[in-house]
């Protein structure tokens, strides 16, 4: 039997309504069971702290458990790896991060493209880095760190929480706008690079706000400059690299990201979710004590976010010539 133009038009038009019913149906039902949110670092880190605290707000406010699922190893790529390979149903997200943006030149043979790959759902919060010195180091201001460097070729080390961190990259651009040398030392993590850094066996860290600050107030550590735009209201009399350097900007942003396709209708009940929670005075003295900073929006301003990053520091480790380890 042959059919009609109108006719099969017809079908094939219920055939893609039925086809799109169940995602439009788990969309609308969504939560319906547990969440996972995949974290790439071990527990008890800043990174998993933010995790938790959002897990909880959204298992709250969402009335389904949000599961923390700790996934480190290989720069933050295995848990991200699991997450573009997760059904795009909402049940599987990730705890998108600064590495993210830095491994997808650091790395040349990952099984991804984060930017392709990953639905940017909601910016999180941005973290606070500082250039800090041992206090056996000289200089009492930035410039005399740039001077002492300069007069000591090869001889200052600069430790950092491994090839690609956060704190290597931004030691990195540190160093490429001042034309200072650093000799880069990396550790297994941010927290023994700290812990050789306080037994001035390292002199100089690019180091979160969150582990260094109490540091600094205790006089185990000297606060040079703090990296980003502006001064931080915890530290009032440091100043901010841009004051010294025109432009210098840069730091550890957080956000939550979800298996390419994932319905636009799952998508957007997140972000609003997050969005409320970043509202929320509670949530903001949590970021606030952890020396993080909100940074809300919709899915389409953390998508600027993540191109705009992996363009950033893409161009800096090709022109550096970084290699992952």
């Amino acid at each position: 039997m042959r059919l009609s133009r109108r006719a099969a038009l017809r079908l094939a038009a219920a055939a893609a309504a039925l086809e799109a019913a169940p995602r439009i149906a788990l969309a609308q039902a969504y939560p319906a069971r547990p969440v996972r949110i995949l974290v790439g670092f071990a527990p008890g880190g800043g990174v998993d702290i933010i995790a938790r605290l959002l897990a909880q707000w959204l298992a709250e406010r969402l009335g389904q458990p949000f599961i923390v699922e700790n996934r480190p190893g290989a720069g933050t790529n295995i848990a991200t790896e699991a997450v573009v390979r997760a059904p795009a149903d909402g049940y599987t997200l990730l705890l998108a991060c600064l590495p993210n943006a830095i491994n997808a030149t650091l790395y040349q043979n990952l099984k991804f493209n984060f930017v392709r790959d990953i639905t940017p759902v909601a910016g999180i919060a941005r973290d606070t880095f500082l250039v800090v010195v041992n206090p056996s180091v000289p200089a009492q201001t930035l410039p005399e760190l740039i001077a002492y460097v300069r007069a000591n070729p090869a001889r200052i080390h600069m430790a950092s929480a491994g090839v690609g961190s956060g704190n290597h990259i931004f030691g990195e651009l540190f160093q490429s706008v001042t034309g200072i040398k650093l000799v880069h030392v990396p550790y297994r993590g941010a927290a023994p690079a700290l812990v050789d850094l306080l037994a001035g066996q390292m002199h100089v860290m690019f180091a979160p706000a969150s582990i260094s600050i109490a540091h600094i107030r205790a006089g185990r550590l000297r606060a040079l400059a703090v990296m980003t735009a502006t001064r931080l209201a915890q530290l009032p009399d440091i100043p901010a690299v841009a004051e010294f350097v025109p432009g210098f900007e840069a730091s550890y942003w957080l956000g939550l990201g979800a298996p390419r396709d994932t319905p636009a209708r799952i998508v957007d009940t997140l972000n609003r979710e997050v969005n409320a929670a970043l509202a929320d005075p509670g949530i903001k003295a949590r970021l606030e004590a952890h020396e993080s900073a909100a940074i809300p929006g919709s899915p389409a301003d953390f998508a600027r976010l993540i191109a705009d990053e992996t363009e950033r520091w893409g161009k800096l480790i090709r022109n550096v010539g970084i290699k992952a380890e």
